[in-house]
């Protein structure tokens, strides 16, 4: 298993507790991400949001591309998988950018695909916001776009989004970026499934991620594409018992009032197409975080990691907190690295 761990882009991940420890610093960040290496992770997840999911729209949130460019610079091993929203980027602009961010990496830079859901953050800024298939229509003409201004030295390209002339991309990244992408309505999975490497995936039990990835194989292997890999959100808590894992399970799920951003939550429960009904309990943890229930003693958390193994997982995107301090605990107790 490689183990990834989300950067703390929004000053944390408990919506239920306002200040974790963990502000939405560079200083912070960089702390971070350097500390992880020695910890042992394999990957750090930059989210791109300019509104703050998390804490409340008012609230400070680090912008996801230009903290890749300066962790690349202060980084030597970790994989730096930055998201990306096509709406909020033109493609052949964007394959420029990352490309030096990847050279600055020295090809450490992947790509986390995301097809927006936030209309009311489009709106704010003036862009473009589709509906659910046309987003991921778009999506597939932007990767076209990337992936040919990647590999070829002028492109031409005229779709119904994008359009370029002989366009220019110099230099291309050390070789080409992961492409992680995740979604679960039909659209999504056709187009991850055709032009993506990796699929990535809101936490679950077992036996719910164990189809998604038989489904996935079998869309890719009818398609002729190589296997792709598997990545899964999750919120880690290891403890010494028990008992103390279930306390701070307790403290971090205990909601007394609606907090700040419901109804960004509630507007993406809207715009999505999720396969399984969501309770205002997991509000609490993004991403569904506390399904895979990565909850208790080092012993227990390490043979549920080995289950999601044997059902081919082979990421685990981490969120925990106060995050450095977790981080740690769960690198030495369940890792086993650091």
């Amino acid at each position: 298993m490689r183990y990834g761990f989300w950067m703390p882009v929004f000053g944390g991940w408990l919506r239920n507790v306002p200040d974790e420890g963990m502000e939405a610093s560079w200083d912070y960040a960089k702390r971070l991400t350097q500390d992880a290496e020695r910890w042992g992770y394999d990957l750090t997840l930059i989210a791109e949001l300019n509104l703050n999911d998390i804490k409340g729209t008012d609230q400070p949130a680090l912008d996801a591309w230009s903290t890749a460019a300066a962790l690349a610079a202060v980084t030597e091993r970790l994989e730096l998988m930055v998201a990306v929203r096509p709406n909020f980027h033109h493609p052949a602009l964007f394959a420029k950018a990352a490309a030096n961010i990847d050279r600055i990496a020295n090809g450490r830079l992947s790509l986390n695909v995301v097809s927006s859901w936030w209309a009311d953050e489009a709106r704010q800024y003036g862009l473009q916001f589709d509906q659910h298939d046309d987003r991921y229509a778009r999506t597939s003409e932007w990767l076209d776009v990337v992936h040919g201004l990647w590999s070829q030295d002028r492109f031409d390209y005229a779709g119904r989004f994008y359009r370029t002339e002989a366009a220019i991309c110099a230099p291309k990244p050390v070789a080409k970026p992961i492409v992680y992408a995740g979604g679960e309505s039909e659209a999504a999975k056709t187009m991850i499934a055709t032009q993506c490497d990796a699929y990535v995936m809101h936490g679950d039990p077992v036996d719910a991620i164990a189809p998604k990835i038989a489904d996935m194989r079998a869309r890719r292997k009818a398609i002729g594409g190589s296997p792709m890999t598997f990545g899964m959100a999750a919120y880690a808590i290891v403890r010494d018992s028990e008992a103390e894992a279930k306390r701070e399970l307790e403290r971090i799920t205990t909601v007394t009032e609606l907090p700040a951003g419901y109804a960004n939550f509630d507007q993406w429960l809207s715009g999505t197409q999720l396969e399984r009904e969501m309770k205002l309990q997991e509000y609490s943890v993004s991403n569904r975080g506390l399904r895979p229930n990565l909850v208790g003693t080092p012993e227990q958390l390490k043979e549920r990691v080995a289950e999601y193994e044997a059902a081919g997982l082979d990421l685990l995107l981490l969120q925990m907190s106060p995050q450095a301090e977790e981080m740690e605990r769960f690198a030495v107790q369940v890792m086993g690295t650091a």
